[in-house]
């Protein structure tokens, strides 16, 4: 049953993307203590050739590069399809929440196999995705507050369902929360997107955008629809990001934890230029858009912190001291340019590394105080 009060969210478009890393200790391949505060589609067809979409989409003149922080932000030219402020434009229509199978079941919470419809509009049409995933519904009556976790970067290849964020998801359920795990397109038992490499994995935001709304829409889970919040780890960290940037007001609050650069152009650097298994993806992308030295324009486009100034929600940044995949100065630059862009964000240090062993119940303690707050 749906939660009494609804209120009308703001939309103003959608979803984004991202590359990066992963926060599980079965993570794979590139991308993948006490604390201390700091404020601190399937229906768009491969082109002809890559060039021409090259020369469609990306080969406008180059202008000069500019600062990629938001002041630097110049007048730009209508979005491009694939860019944050692209995906921005969608309308994205998630339902069909579907609960499948039980996995689990404790004293505090039932856990099920789930699908849902990851559905949006774009220029060429209606693009619709089944997704898999994982829901943990706390025992009661409710309605609970909700919040929708996007994981890190694990392979797809070996990636299977609920994959990566299992600890995060028992325990936001343990404490009231119905906790709905995002296994994007690609992974699991997904349906499959032939372009969610060469689109820079926007689409991965895209189904998170659809998740929140698929969650509300449902009759089947007691969610009130006015207390839901995202929570990424390392490549789910920039995912939620880039959904805060394409569609402000979709949730209450958000916690990207040792999150991947709000910088594409340093994702490419970190994970996808050194890693001798991704030369074939390397010569796409180059033949596609360039490289981030030769066309500084579109990474910067598909990068979330040029935008930040669309952002709506607060925002808790975790990050590790010790994390050597998604480095320090990384959440250091996103929270300086979060808070010059006015958003409500806080960066939480801890003495771990990036898939949070030692500290990871004084932090996730301190994610939970978080919604609880913003949440009500």
């Amino acid at each position: 049953m749906r939660a009494p009060c609804r209120t009308m969210i703001a939309l103003v478009a959608s979803a984004a993307l991202l590359t990066g890393c992963s926060a599980d200790e079965s993570e794979g391949g590139s991308g993948g203590g006490a604390s201390s505060s700091a404020s601190a589609s399937p229906g768009e067809s491969p082109e002809s050739t890559p060039s021409d979409q090259a020369a469609a989409e990306e080969a406008s003149p180059e202008p000069p590069e500019a600062s990629p922080e938001v002041e630097a932000r110049k007048e730009e030219p209508a979005a491009r399809p694939v860019s944050v402020l692209g995906l921005a434009e969608q309308r994205h229509r998630g339902d069909r929440l579907r609960l499948g199978a039980v996995r689990e079941r404790t004293a505090a919470y039932t856990s099920y196999d789930v699908t849902y419809r990851s559905r949006s509009t774009t220029r060429k049409g209606e693009e619709s995705y089944t997704i898999s995933g994982v829901l943990n519904v706390p025992r009661g009556r409710g309605p609970f507050p909700a919040v929708v976790l996007a994981h890190g970067y694990i392979d797809p290849a070996v990636y299977v369902r609920g994959q990566g964020m299992t600890r995060e998801r028992g325990y936001l359920a343990g404490r009231g929360y119905v906790a709905l795990h995002v296994d994007y397109r690609n992974h699991a038992e997904s349906d499959d997107d032939p372009l969610f490499q060469t689109r820079i994995r926007l689409g991965y935001t895209a189904d998170v955008i659809n998740a929140v709304k698929a969650l509300r829409r449902s009759p089947d889970v007691p969610v009130d629809d006015d207390r839901v919040a995202l929570f990424g780890r390392s490549m789910g960290g920039g995912v939620i990001l880039k959904a805060l940037v394409a569609e402000p007001g979709l949730v209450q609050a958000a916690a990207p934890w040792a999150s991947v650069s709000s910088l594409e152009g340093e994702n490419y650097d970190q994970f996808i230029r050194p890693d001798p298994e991704d030369s074939g993806l390397r010569e796409q992308l180059a033949r596609r858009y360039g490289t981030p030295e030769q066309n500084p324009r579109f990474w910067r486009e598909n990068s979330s912190r040029p935008y930040f100034d669309r952002i709506t929600e607060p925002v808790l940044m975790v990050h590790g001291r010790l994390d050597d995949t998604c480095p320090p100065r990384w959440a250091s630059a996103t929270q300086r340019a979060l808070t010059g862009a006015g958003v409500d964000s806080r960066l939480e240090w801890y003495a771990d590394g990036h898939a949070f062993g030692p500290s990871f119940n004084a932090a996730m303690d301190r994610t939970v105080r978080f919604f609880d707050r913003q949440l009500g």
